[in-house]
């Protein structure tokens, strides 16, 4: 389904997709010609509804997911809501594993969707808390026999789900001609870029991941950021479609949310804040507000952090523009680092002649 919701809907699955699109043009670090904004984080069950109704669609037609078989999945809270939107709808019990670090208002309504969570206390020494979370995934598996694990960091349906967004994107901006996107399990960037190649070939996609992230080569170290990039290499990111990536720190993305709620009344978390950031960037280089950039989530989350005045005063002042690099450093500030590269790899790549020795390559169990 591409464009609007309908109007009376059987299903909530219904509901996912046909996000609106809405132009920005308030001043970010300065003033921009302006960008579209598709607004994910307004569908009922958010922007991962979308991977998560794909991933159970497939693995229910592989025989993998039996009716009213469990579903259980690793996730710092976004896909947890989606599996619980569409487990509620096709009979599953979901089981999320999160950390201690999961918002308590995302904890209350994973809960009150029916959702176990499981919440794992110590990060891993290497993997951090997504290793951490995968190995108690792992756990649980063999304790819940026939259960399902969709591993949404390397399951090729992750991508299949987002390419809708794609055409939805290209359907409400044909002439655009930047695509801005975060980047975590890469799922949605892929799945956009699937159609971008097929559609608008010329079109440049601009990956945003968050400093300190293991995504693009980042020495992985711990992030404020929760949603933005991943201390685990991820089997979906498409590396060879990007054109340029963006790493941004905690005070740049919090400061663009700021801008956004007040001078545009539309806002978001870290990943928002980033993309909207990196977009309005994008449109002032291109000089032209044929931009997209897509907005993954709203605010709500976020009550204790960006939008706390007094974790604010923790943050340092942001950086206004981002230093062009080649290649990334050997320690990174994830609290404050804007920076941008033209020359995108992919820091596992040797992984196919052996990974042994390799921090980022060894973290998934």
């Amino acid at each position: 389904m591409t464009g609007r919701a309908p109007d009376r809907c059987g299903s909530v699955l219904d509901l996912i997709g046909g996000t609106p699109m809405v132009r920005i043009g308030v001043p970010m670090s300065g003033p921009h010609p302006g960008f579209w904004a598709k607004l994910e984080g307004v569908a009922p069950g958010g922007m991962k509804a979308r991977a998560a109704r794909a991933m159970l669609a497939g693995a229910r037609a592989r025989g993998e997911l039996r009716p009213g078989g469990t579903v259980i999945e690793s996730t710092s809270g976004t896909l947890g809501l989606g599996l619980a939107f569409v487990g509620a709808a096709w009979g599953h019990p979901v089981v999320v594993v999160a950390d201690a670090e999961l918002d308590e208002l995302t904890r209350a309504l994973l809960a009150a969707h029916g959702v176990r969570v499981e919440l794992v206390r110590e990060p891993h020494p290497v993997g951090g808390w997504q290793r951490a979370r995968l190995e108690r995934v792992r756990e649980l598996m063999a304790e819940l026999p026939g259960a399902y694990w969709p591993d949404q960091y390397g399951n090729p349906d992750n991508v299949v789900g987002y390419r809708e967004l794609g055409h939805e994107l290209l359907d409400q901006l044909p002439d655009v001609e930047v695509v801005v996107c975060g980047v975590g399990t890469g799922g949605h960037s892929a799945g956009i870029a699937q159609v971008l190649r097929r559609r608008r070939p010329r079109v440049r996609l601009v990956g945003v991941d968050a400093a300190g992230s293991a995504v693009f080569g980042d020495p992985a170290v711990p992030r404020l950021m929760r949603g933005l990039g991943s201390s685990i290499h991820p089997g979906n990111v498409d590396y060879d479609a990007f054109d340029e990536v963006h790493w941004l720190g905690a005070a740049e993305s919090a400061a663009a949310c700021l801008r956004l709620a007040s001078g545009a009344f539309v806002t978001g978390g870290w990943s928002t804040g980033a993309v909207a950031l990196v977009a309005s960037w994008c449109a002032r280089e291109l000089g032209s507000d044929r931009v997209a950039a897509v907005f993954p989530d709203g605010p709500h989350r976020y009550w204790r952090t960006i939008y706390d005045a007094e974790f604010r005063a923790g943050l340092p002042d942001p950086v206004s523009e981002p230093s062009e690099v080649d290649g990334v450093p050997d320690e990174v500030d994830s609290a404050t680092s804007w920076r941008r590269s033209r020359k995108v790899v992919d820091p596992c790549a040797h992984r196919a002649a052996g990974s042994a020795g390799c921090p980022v390559c060894e973290v998934r169990p």
